[in-house]
């Protein structure tokens, strides 16, 4: 009898499960066909140590854009680094990203990474660790 049951419970499920995926690949296409989107986005893989409970879980997620819309932190000026490579970067510029990570707040360093990330500029390999670190630190202290 119980065997009924859980194959009866599965079956709804996997039922359920068609259904949403459904309305989600209509819903995705007709972005597409608007424009919202350029492609349909592929499934990810999530990190089973993330909790989903902060705004971040490691530094990919960092990267991974909560919102699409960018925001600036009085940081215009580097938009002329755009798809310039994070090893590429010399002192005087990898000074100018330090100018406006450390002038910015620390609840606001994961939006302006995000933001970078957005606008397609690389933050520099010499700074990563320092900003991960400010991040790091607000989530263990938020």
């Amino acid at each position: 009898m119980w065997y009924i049951v859980v194959f009866s419970g599965l079956l709804l499920l996997g039922i359920i499960a068609a259904i949403a995926g459904y309305f989600r690949h209509k819903k995705l296409q007709g972005m597409l066909e608007r424009g919202e989107i350029s492609e349909i986005p592929e499934p990810q893989v999530v990190d089973g140590e993330c909790c989903g409970q902060h705004e971040i879980c490691e530094r990919d997620s960092l990267i991974a854009a909560v919102s699409k819309k960018i925001e600036y932190y009085d940081d215009e000026d580097l938009d002329r680094f755009q798809g310039i490579e994070e090893t590429d970067y010399n002192e005087a510029q990898i000074n100018e990203f330090r100018e406006v990570l450390y002038t910015l707040r620390e609840v606001e360093v994961a939006g302006w990474l995000r933001s970078l990330q957005l606008r397609q500029i690389n933050l520099p390999e010499l700074l990563k660790d320092e900003a991960f670190l400010i991040v790091g630190e607000r989530r263990l202290h938020a």
